[in-house]
């Protein structure tokens, strides 16, 4: 597969993700949500520090490690995606591998940059900026640079019902499914997981015929050997 191909696929990614996430942040408040094909897919907008479930650590200081180690693993997948194009990985494995960058990358934009491009955010404690949407580029930001929040809107609750009362541990309680609140970015990055995980024969199978020269390399070390 082409170098060329590779990074237009990454920009389109991190493009789409990006533009939707800046329309997001410019025009509906944290929370606010909107209906697009009945109670199943709504844009519901969240922000969080750029963990799995918007769980944190360490506070600004974590935060910032969090988003270092980030940087230096889109800085490695950079090598690491060349060097799969350049020995000529299977095609499949090769697009995958680029959406998992192009999601990392995505998310990574957000933590490094979106505290100082926009000047407000919803602060949970205090309820600071409840019910306010984010201006753009007013010299003001609400972070520093890598203190910047991932924003997050796709929300798929297909089901939405409650357990019954017999239920161990949750009897009474609701229960929806899919809860998790996402991004395009992150989308990208569990496709080319899911799908790697899926096709792992097919991509890392070997041919016959570099099966067969690594079988008599072997035995040509053995008889070197004895």
């Amino acid at each position: 597969m082409k170098k060329q191909s590779v990074v237009l696929l990454i920009i389109a990614i991190v493009l789409i993700d990006q533009a939707l996430k800046f329309y997001v942040k410019l025009n509906m408040y944290a929370g606010e949500e909107h209906k697009i094909l009945g109670d199943w897919f709504r844009i519901h907008f969240v922000e969080n520090e750029g963990m799995a479930w918007g769980w944190k650590f360490g506070g600004e200081i974590g935060k910032a490690t969090l988003t270092i180690f980030r940087l230096v693993a889109v800085v490695w997948g950079t090598f690491l995606l060349g060097d799969f194009i350049k020995k000529k990985y299977h095609k499949g494995f090769i697009i995958c591998a680029a959406l998992i960058y192009a999601g990392a990358l995505g998310n990574l934009i957000d933590s490094m940059f979106y505290g100082l491009l926009f000047d407000s955010t919803y602060n949970p404690r205090n309820f600071q900026n409840a019910g306010v949407v984010a201006n753009l580029l007013t010299g003001k930001g609400y972070g520093s640079f890598l203190q910047g929040k991932v924003v997050d809107m796709l929300y798929f609750p297909i089901i939405q019902s409650t357990y019954p009362s017999w239920f161990p541990f949750w009897g009474g309680e609701r229960f929806e499914f899919f809860s998790p609140v996402f991004n395009i970015a992150d989308a990208s990055i569990s496709c080319g997981v899911i799908i790697i995980f899926i096709f792992q024969g097919k991509y890392f199978k070997k041919s016959k015929k570099e099966e067969s020269s690594t079988d008599n390399s072997i035995q040509e070390e053995q008889m070197a050997k004895e």
